[in-house]
């Protein structure tokens, strides 16, 4: 009877088991890298952290406006004694 071991005689001998293997390992961990990306990318990752802007006094006034807390007057009002305190975003000082 053959077998992979009688490698002597011609055969693939036992190394021939090693890769599927291998190949399994590559696709496990595509699979582990792809499951990781996936999660990391609900969370938001490094680049979805919320950052110093969305805390601004304005970014906080648009919230409240947004969620009805303040009147639309009340909002013009408050956004220009911002704009004269902090002034326009992306204009030159």
């Amino acid at each position: 009877m053959q077998t992979l071991a009688h490698f002597g005689d011609g055969g693939p001998g036992p190394w021939i088991l090693l890769f599927p293997v291998i190949w399994a390992l590559v696709i496990g961990g595509g699979i582990a890298l792809l499951r990781r990306t996936v999660r990391r990318g609900r969370r938001g990752g490094p680049w979805g952290r919320p950052t110093v802007e969305s805390d601004s006094p304005l970014a906080v006034l648009g919230r409240r406006f947004a969620s009805g807390e303040i009147d639309e007057d009340e909002y013009w009002r408050r956004l220009s004694v911002l704009n004269e305190e902090f002034g326009p975003k992306g204009g030159a000082a």
